[in-house]
């Protein structure tokens, strides 16, 4: 396990499924801000690609998020578009309705951060985000990602087009901020 101030990212379990299917992607508004498809229901039972592991995709790593104290499951983050060559990645982060505003989504960012350029020995990671989720805006830059550029009305979401705020941030500057 990854473990950070606040949470801790593991493996995902089985029985983590249900939860985040349930509290994550069964509500059409949350889901339809975090896709970049549109949203659709998934049969109970059958295998969700946002939620089901496999272990042999090493260009997509699920964390399930966890408080630090007790180890109850607040979440999902992500390590995704692995790219070797280039060096670069994106985060993903969604917390359970139940842990937003106590400051877990900065603490999942700098884990997923010493995740990517420690663990992975990642140049780049990068957020992409609807310009209205101050929340992970404000968790981004707080662990030092610099905006890049606006990605104007590209994102459909439940009938209007929103802008996406495009963040960057280079190990060398997170290695200087983390010193």
């Amino acid at each position: 396990m990854l473990k950070g101030d606040k949470v801790g990212l593991r493996a995902r379990h089985e029985d983590d499924i249900p939860i985040l299917r349930t509290e994550l992607y069964d509500d059409v508004v949350n889901a339809s801000r975090a896709e970049g498809a549109p949203w659709r229901p998934i049969t109970p039972g059958a295998k969700d690609p946002r939620l089901v592991v496999d272990d042999t995709v090493d260009k997509h790593v699920p964390f399930s998020v966890v408080e630090s104290e007790g180890g109850t499951l607040i979440g999902a983050a992500t390590l995704w578009g692995i790219d070797t060559h280039n060096r670069l990645a994106h985060i993903g982060v969604g917390l359970l309705p139940s842990a937003r505003g106590k400051g877990y989504g900065t603490d999942v960012v700098a884990v997923l951060c010493h995740y990517g350029f420690v663990v992975r020995g990642l140049h780049r990671l990068q957020i992409e985000t609807l310009s209205d989720n101050t929340a992970m805006l404000r968790s981004a830059e707080r662990n030092g990602f610099v905006r890049e550029g606006v990605l104007r009305s590209s994102a459909w979401v439940m009938g209007e087009f929103l802008d996406e705020v495009l963040l960057g941030l280079l190990a060398q500057d997170w290695r200087r901020l983390s010193a």
